[in-house]
């Protein structure tokens, strides 16, 4: 059974080593914006930043010549005219699942995002995809139509897949795939060596520069095991993502990206470019909004010349931007990059109303509305529970979320004051059991309705208002429009008694 599911196709972008974009900063003077620039000082500060540091043309000249920074003792070449750049092609996929019956969906991925692109019915623990149409990169399996289980490698060099797997989890089994049996082994060996380092950070408190040489001590060892990989699996799909995982200069963001093949569009099927765009961020930003200003015009002026590569790139920062709070960096992402005129002529409707869902969670506009059953089964209408209240304040809570506990015995008295000159809130809750959900509204003796979808971080509403940590407040008018994102309950009260 084939699922069409409408899809954004992202592909990989090419890497210029410009430090700074001329449509953040050269539009002509006295040109009309959508609205008032939040960032307007600190775009300012950052083309001060780069005027000042910029080299002349001859040291420009000269780094390229160089390569910039300094070669990284970790980087191991493994890519070769086996499995340089993509390879479209049809690839026949079956196998088994011990113990498993339903659906079995496949996705593409793009980054962190996936879309379902083909579904079949389990029978006997058996799945059949036939023949599937594919470029060279990770895919994904799962036995819901939006949510990956386990990664598997397809490669049209690799024309028949099959792969047998040990159990429902999806990540690892028998097959004749090099490419598969050299991911299996490298995902168990890299997880490994990540719990280790887990380790060493909860066991090292008081003993920081201690932790930090061991830390090193254990990525190096990784570094070790993916040129082991390399070595064993060479010309695989495999060997090129690992080649991908480190950089081949450090030291300089100018050419932190310069070792990716960025007319290869495999590479985008993969964590390989977001990982390193966020590892971008992290060593050259500084932790200062300027300089994360700075990384996003090096990497938006690296893929200008491809519009898909742009979408993709932009909307992972804007998404992960949002995600850490901050808020004015997505506005000037959004700017100066997605709805601006020149920048953004070339931009499809599809990142745009991408990015409207993130402006739709801004104050002053108006987030989605849902229809979700509470504790009784009884549909909560948001749309219509706004007009109930003068103001309507939504929560996204959990049964588990120690901060919550923290948070809702100040939260109720509030609630029992304010309710009756107009005050409404509704709960919603991430748990995936009524029980635990249910016990915990009693327990609290928590007054305002509460609903669920129960499914936990996968519920669709937690990606409609792009929820990752709870507690997490919207506090609405009765327009239903957002009025204040607060992040304590104190912030709710100093609001509302002034107003109400």
């Amino acid at each position: 059974m084939l699922m069409q599911t409408p899809k954004v196709m992202w592909i990989s972008l090419s890497l210029s080593l410009f430090l700074f974009s001329s449509c953040a900063g050269d539009a002509p003077a006295g040109k009309a914006t959508r609205n008032v620039d939040p960032t307007a000082a600190l775009t300012a500060q950052v083309q001060k930043e780069a005027t000042a540091n910029a080299p002349s043309i001859s040291e420009s000249d000269s780094q390229q010549v160089s390569g910039g920074g300094s070669e990284n003792p970790n980087f191991m070449n493994g890519i070769t005219d086996a499995n340089r750049g993509d390879k479209v092609g049809k690839v026949k996929f079956s196998g088994s699942i011990q113990n498993r019956s339903g659906m079995l969906y496949l996705f593409e991925t793009e980054g962190r995002n996936v879309a379902a692109i083909d579904s079949v019915m389990l029978v006997n623990g058996k799945f059949d995809f036939g023949a599937v149409e594919v470029g060279r990169g990770f895919y994904g399996l799962g036995f819901e139509s939006n949510k990956k289980t386990g990664d598997i490698i397809m490669n049209p060099d690799e024309p028949v897949l099959n792969i047998d797997f040990q159990n429902a989890r999806l990540v690892g089994g028998g097959t004749d795939s090099r490419e598969n049996r050299g991911w299996f082994a490298y995902r168990g060996a890299e997880g490994a060596n990540k719990n280790q380092i887990r380790q060493l950070y909860k066991q090292g408190k008081g003993k920081e520069e201690e932790t930090k040489r061991n830390v090193k001590l254990k990525e190096d060892e990784l570094a070790q095991t993916q040129h082991k990989f390399i070595q064993d699996y060479p010309g695989t799909y495999l060997a090129k993502f690992l080649t991908w995982k480190q950089p081949r200069f450090i030291g300089d963001k100018g050419t932190f990206l310069s070792d990716m093949d960025v007319t290869d569009n495999s590479l985008i099927r993969s964590m390989a470019l977001p990982d390193r765009i966020q590892s971008m961020m992290r060593t050259f930003s500084g932790g200062k909004d300027s300089g994360f200003l700075s990384c996003i015009d090096l990497v938006k002026a690296s893929c200008e010349e491809n519009p898909v590569a742009l979408e993709f790139v932009l909307y992972n920062m804007l998404d992960g931007f949002y995600n850490t709070g901050k808020e004015t960096i997505c506005q000037y992402i959004l700017d100066n990059y997605i709805f601006d005129e020149d920048c953004g002529a070339n931009l499809s409707d599809v990142i745009r109303q991408r990015a409207q869902g993130i402006i739709n969670l801004r104050v002053g506009n108006t987030p989605p509305s849902f229809r979700i059953p509470d504790v009784n089964g009884k549909m909560v209408d948001l749309s219509e529970e706004v007009t109930k209240n003068k103001y309507t304040l939504i929560m996204f809570w959990a049964s588990w979320c120690h901060k919550c506990e923290q948070e809702i015995p100040n939260l109720v008295p509030m609630y029992n004051d304010l309710n009756p000159k107009g005050f409404g809130a509704i709960g919603i809750s991430v748990d995936q059991q009524k029980m635990a959900w249910t016990k915990a509204i009693a327990d609290n003796q928590i007054p305002w309705s509460n609903v669920s979808q129960l499914k936990g971080w996968d519920a669709p509403i937690t990606d409609d208002y792009k929820i990752t940590q709870t507690p997490t407040y919207f506090l609405l008018d009765n327009t239903g429009k957002i009025v204040l994102k607060p992040e304590r309950w104190f912030e709710i009260q100093r609001f509302l008694q002034s107003r109400l």
